[in-house]
């Protein structure tokens, strides 16, 4: 018997991103992203999952990029699951110096694992996505592994939570980056549990782009 199940998380990110240009070059970025995540199971293994974000720099008051998400996930078992999706993005001109020239679009093919464990009240999300990035008008291609890992703790009567946790991105390959470390985001906040199939996180995000030409 098939099963309908609908599950949303909406976050809401103030960040705060740090970028290193060049190894003498930093500039700091305030910026405000709004995003939104969705699953709908069709089958008691299978599920579809929509994410989607629009991130504004200086305080909001200037486009940084916007990004859709599709993938395809299935229930290895109650700790595991697997996925494969597409992603596309668009990157404005911002900071100074600016990370592009002109603004570029950027997509992604990738495979991802995932896991949620239990350690007494504590709960542990590990996710690895290995991301084939086809970048700019030419499609030039990167590889990119990202590893997250991310704790949550109930603090009160298991609705209000507690989110720790990091993310690192790692350039693979002869032509994906002049450095092994691409990013790093440091991240803390809050969830709110409305419902079981409903959520609203609240984050701070430190993050570190290295960028050499």
């Amino acid at each position: 018997m098939k099963r309908f199940n609908k599950s949303t998380i909406i976050s809401l990110g103030l960040l705060s991103l740090v970028m290193n240009i060049h190894a003498a070059t930093q500039s700091d970025n305030y910026n405000f992203w709004l995003h939104y995540f969705g699953k709908l199971h069709f089958h008691r293994k299978w599920s579809l999952s929509f994410e989607t974000s629009v991130r504004y720099t200086d305080w909001g008051k200037q486009y940084q990029q916007w990004l859709a998400r599709p993938s395809v996930d299935y229930t290895i078992n109650k700790h595991f699951t697997g996925s494969i999706g597409y992603s596309h993005y668009k990157t404005f001109t911002y900071g100074s110096p600016a990370m592009f020239k002109s603004p570029i679009e950027e997509a992604h093919i990738w495979e991802q694992i995932s896991s949620k464990h239990s350690l007494n009240q504590w709960t542990l999300n590990n996710r690895l996505r290995d991301e084939n990035r086809f970048i700019g008008a030419d499609k030039t291609y990167r590889k990119r592994l990202r590893y997250m890992m991310l704790w949550s703790y109930p603090v009160i009567n298991k609705k209000l939570n507690l989110l720790l946790g990091n993310e690192v991105f790692l350039n693979i390959g002869n032509y994906s980056g002049k450095s092994l470390m691409n990013q790093n985001r440091v991240i803390v906040g809050f969830s709110w549990l409305y419902n079981p199939t409903f959520q609203i996180q609240l984050s701070y995000i430190h993050q570190n782009i290295w960028n050499y030409n």
